[in-house]
């Protein structure tokens, strides 16, 4: 099969980038799988597995997808396509109105908000992310994700962090200074901001961290940071918003609403395993898993199927804040 994979983003990912590592895994695993891949991205992306392609804003995206391709993988958007079988991945909330037939969600909760049982659980190929330090002493815990966007709560994962004794908090995706949020500023010495890091920086956080803070207030679609975490042995302690639910077990992590309750857990409650957080993600939520279901929506669309009786539409209007008690 010749699968080009699209979407607006200049891969592979140098820092944040969660929809550019979901896509660089699933293009590689599916040609470990004997599959062909191109990806259709920004200028400036590079590949050493697969074909790249650079979109060119001039053209529509229709007439730069090649003739030998079988399928077409839109993650974000869809286009037209020559008529080629084609599958969008919607990968965040949307506020209202109807989506492609063709639609795939990233969770359960988060196809069942928009009246669909079409989802596939984003994977990541966890031989990227190097060692993973399960026996050593865990010292501070951490908060990873846009920090910028308030449905994320950084806030309230400093509020946690505030009342747990000698705790510490690396939050990763923010800074301290905020000017999208009207000069919003944060001062507490529990909390350090590392910015938008990644690579080997990050992982190394990760790889000491006791745990992640996650108090999304929001219907969170999927949530990487939390299968980073948990590879790293790291529990996920949130809210029980969107997809948490189904993807934070009992065995590896906590969820409330309530920061009193979530440091008290913290503090009080028997400790989590390290190696039951790492296999479970390691499991669960690797690109094998990933590229095979996705293998299967390929193989619907191809037999002239929709993955949708009907245009999937939210349930409600999407992206709303939900509780958060301190």
């Amino acid at each position: 099969m010749n699968v080009l994979i699209y979407h607006d983003s200049v891969i592979p990912a140098f820092r944040y980038g969660g929809t550019q590592r979901v896509i660089w895994s699933l293009g590689k695993e599916l040609v470990r799988l004997g599959h062909k891949v191109t990806f259709l991205c920004r200028k400036g992306s590079e590949c050493d597995f697969a074909r790249v392609l650079h979109i060119d804003p001039s053209l529509r995206i229709e007439e730069q997808i090649p003739d030998d391709i079988d399928v077409v993988h839109f993650n974000g958007e869809v286009f037209p396509c020559k008529g080629k079988p084609y599958i969008v991945t919607y990968h965040g909330n949307f506020m209202s109105g109807k989506l492609d037939r063709n639609a795939v969600f990233v969770s359960a909760n988060h196809a069942a908000r928009y009246e669909s049982r079409s989802f596939v659980y984003n994977g990541l190929d966890w031989s990227e992310y190097g060692k993973v330090c399960l026996s050593e002493r865990k010292t501070y815990w951490h908060f990873l994700g846009k920090a910028a966007w308030s449905v994320k709560n950084v806030r309230g994962a400093i509020d946690v962090v505030r009342r747990i004794p000698k705790a510490r908090l690396y939050v990763l995706g923010g800074y301290r200074f905020n000017f999208k949020m009207g000069l919003r500023f944060t001062l507490t010495p529990k909390a350090r901001f590392c910015g938008m890091i990644g690579g080997e920086e990050k992982l190394e956080i990760l790889r000491h961290s006791a745990g992640l803070i996650f108090p999304v207030i929001w219907d969170e679609p999927f949530g990487l940071a939390m299968t980073e975490s948990l590879y790293f042995g790291a529990p996920v302690f949130g809210t029980p918003y969107g997809s948490l639910p189904e993807i934070v077990t009992s065995d590896v992590g906590f969820l409330t609403d309530n920061a009193s309750e979530m440091a008290d857990r913290i503090i009080h409650g028997p400790e989590f395993n390290p190696a039951v957080c790492h296999e479970y993600a390691a499991d669960k939520f690797n690109s094998q898993v990933m590229a095979h279901e996705y293998l299967k929506k390929y193989e619907t669309v191809l037999s002239g199927q929709c993955l949708n009786a009907v245009e999937p539409q939210a349930v409600r209007p999407d992206a709303r804040k939900l509780p958060w008690h301190k």
